[in-house]
């Protein structure tokens, strides 16, 4: 045993020293962020409240230089006249509007640049700089950079979050009619976040914000209506407010300015987390650059698609020439050379490439027979967007015969890969009737897989670097938003932080109830582990009351329907000591046996399970026997009187030596 508890020992010292290590090298790093921001934080802070008294102050200012406008003129109209009075009136408001004009381009040109900088920024530092410009423009009455440092105090974008400020500057903002500041007002009222809970409220902000051209707004009602969220289920309504956030998406999609956002799921294991990032190790960078240097045509795309977006750590780099930008100005000859060695290796994006040239006209004439052509080399390799653009050819009549049936096979085929292009003209083909038969339900699902698309979805990234950081409030807050307009991922990443209660932005006998609120959501649109967590939450009274039949309900719904390993084991336990349910020992066994098939991880709780359950069975069984026993030998007495036993050893005995004389 000695051995056995100094290696205990040795482990968990180990394990301390390693959690220690964790938090110092976290700490370090926060001291860092907070060294190279909290200057720039200050003075972005005193402009804020600056910005803010400002605008209390602006309407008594307002109403004083009215009143003494109105003095003034009276004076003057009985001095020298209503003539007089007119040309100074009329000079003062040209100096005025001259004035107004130059304020505002002032503001104009520091929002311009702090955009700018945020866009291009790879810092805290940076990032502070840009919201310090940010400041300064909305102390000169910028509404767009209000908008900005309102969602950087929502959010904590520049090291402070400070809900209390944006919402003061949210309200401020949706007077004046800011579409945006209706949508993040909608939000915080929807979940009790520095507001007042309340659902009514929320809808209202929604309605005035869609109206006003939020496409968020726009996307939060579809998903209300969709679902059914505080208001009557309606597809109808819910298609037309997809649609608008579709159109949207696939405008930027069709001029390359979409790119999806991969999407960390929080309820992942730990160790897989790193694997599931955004991140590419450098090391595998270097792997891949040698396998590309050496001739690997796949891994030459991939790295060339990472540099032109700036994903997985790199820098953005440009290298392309067919649609041109700043680092390589578009250059048809140049593009329709490489294409070409592509294309001759047979490489489906070359082929692709010179059908998009052939079809644009592009460095050539205008060919749709050359285009289909090289359309069709590169679909039969299964390239998506090659499949695309045939669906899109035989859709719109492009070079050829209007073929709906034909134009769908190719939309469905390029769908199949995610090519949100091609997902975008089914839901127009099933919303519209065109070439299939008409459903609302698979169009506005379909719409609702483009407008996750939009560039909202980056949320995903922010939010999962915050909660890496320790910033459960800001990954929270960010989680929340993009969960309100229905992402699945979302719903179940911010079910996650709030009931591990660690954020402090919502009170925490709120939190179960709202994370309970959200797994249902999340279950709804088929996450199988939401599914089960209802279950747990139902079984354990988890914000909400016990109720064991509820929650055999949720278990039987994830083990037959998304064939939950997890959901087996739960529901074998429950008909073992019939739980909610009745009590069916054979039934248990065959469902943890199910458990043990459906997963390798449920091997060896289920052995431990089914031994548990054997070994009780049997003492069961056993003490039954005894009992049972026990139970005739009192009925015996009662009949028989005290001494019955001895009567039946004499009896024994009697017929014993009856059958020896009998042998004899």
């Amino acid at each position: 045993m000695k051995p056995l508890s100094l290696l205990i020992e040795i482990l968990i010292i180990l394990g301390v020293t390693i959690k220690t290590l964790e938090a110092e090298k976290r700490t370090e790093r926060q001291k860092e962020r907070n060294v190279t921001t909290q200057v720039s934080v200050n003075q972005t802070q005193q402009l804020l409240s600056h910005i803010l008294e400002r605008r209390k102050l602006s309407k008594v200012i307002s109403k004083r230089e009215n009143l003494l406008d109105k003095k003034k003129n009276l004076h003057k109209i009985r001095i020298k006249g209503i003539q007089n009075k007119d040309l100074l009136k009329r000079s003062k408001n040209h100096l005025k509007t001259h004035e107004k004009k130059n304020f505002t381009d002032e503001g104009d040109q520091l929002f311009n640049m702090g955009t700018k900088i945020l866009q291009q920024s790879k810092s805290q530092k940076q990032k502070a700089e840009a919201y310090l410009l940010f400041a300064k423009a909305a102390d000169m009455g910028n509404l767009k950079a209000m908008e900005k440092m309102a969602d950087a105090l929502l959010f904590g974008n520049f090291g402070t979050q400070n809900i209390t400020a944006a919402i003061q500057l949210y309200e401020s903002l949706a007077k004046e009619g800011s579409y945006k500041a209706q949508n993040a007002l909608g939000f915080l009222s929807s979940y009790g976040i520095g507001m007042e809970y309340d659902q009514a409220k929320a809808l209202i902000y929604y309605t005035f914000g869609s109206a006003g051209g939020s496409m968020m707004s726009q996307m939060i009602l579809g998903y209300r209506y969709l679902s059914g969220i505080n208001v009557l289920q309606n597809c109808e309504v819910a298609l037309n407010h997809y649609k608008k956030v579709a159109d949207y998406i696939a405008d930027k999609l069709e001029k390359s300015e979409g790119i999806p956002v991969e999407k960390v799921r929080l309820t992942e294991r730990p160790e897989n987390l790193s694997s599931n990032s955004e991140i590419l190790d450098w090391d595998i960078y270097q792997y891949y650059k040698f396998l590309a240097e050496r001739g690997d045509v796949q891994i030459q795309v991939s790295l060339g698609q990472l540099h032109l977006i700036g994903r997985k750590g790199l820098d953005q780099d440009y290298y392309m020439y067919l649609e041109g930008n700043a680092a390589a100005p578009q250059n048809n000859a140049t593009a329709f050379k490489y294409f070409s060695m592509a294309a001759n290796k047979g490489n489906a994006i070359g082929l692709h490439g010179l059908g998009l040239l052939y079809f644009y006209g592009k460095g050539v004439a205008v060919n749709y027979s050359e285009a289909l052509k090289y359309f069709q080399k590169a679909a039969e390799k299964g390239w998506p967007n090659a499949q695309f653009q045939l669906g899109f050819m035989y859709y719109s009549g492009s070079g050829v015969w209007k073929d709906y049936k034909i134009a769908f096979k190719y939309f469905y085929l390029a769908s199949q890969s995610g090519q949100p292009l091609a997902i975008y003209y089914l839901a127009e083909m099933y919303a519209t009737g065109t070439g299939v038969l008409r459903s609302c339900r698979t169009a506005v699902e379909l719409y609702k897989g483009v407008c996750e698309l939009g560039h909202w979805a980056e949320k995903f990234l922010t939010a999962y670097f915050a909660y890496k950081d320790g910033d459960i409030d800001s990954s929270l807050i960010q989680y929340a938003l993009l969960a309100e307009m229905g992402y699945e991922v979302a719903q179940s990443n911010s079910a996650f932080i709030l009931e591990s209660k660690k954020a402090k932005i919502l009170e925490k006998e709120k939190m179960y109830p709202m994370a309970l609120l959200l797994w249902n959501r999340a279950a709804i649109q088929g996450n199988a582990f939401a599914r089960v967590k209802i279950g747990d939450y139902h079984y354990y009274g988890y914000g909400t009351k016990k109720d064991y039949q509820t929650a055999a309900t949720h278990y039987g719904i994830a083990a037959d329907k998304y064939h939950s390993a997890q959901a087996m084991f739960n529901l074998a336990y429950m008909y073992e000591h019939g739980l909610g349910i009745a009590k069916d020992i054979h039934l248990a066994r065959r469902l943890y046996d199910m458990a043990a098939q459906t997963s390798p991880d449920a091997h060896i709780p289920v052995f431990f399970a089914l031994m548990k359950l054997e070994t009780v069975h049997m003492l069961r069984d056993i003490l039954l026997f005894n009992f049972t026993m026990r139970w005739k030998w009192m009925k015996l007495d009662n009949i028989l009187g005290p001494y019955w036993d001895l009567f039946m050893i004499g009896l024994i005995v009697a017929v014993l030596i009856f059958l020896l004389r009998n042998r004899r």
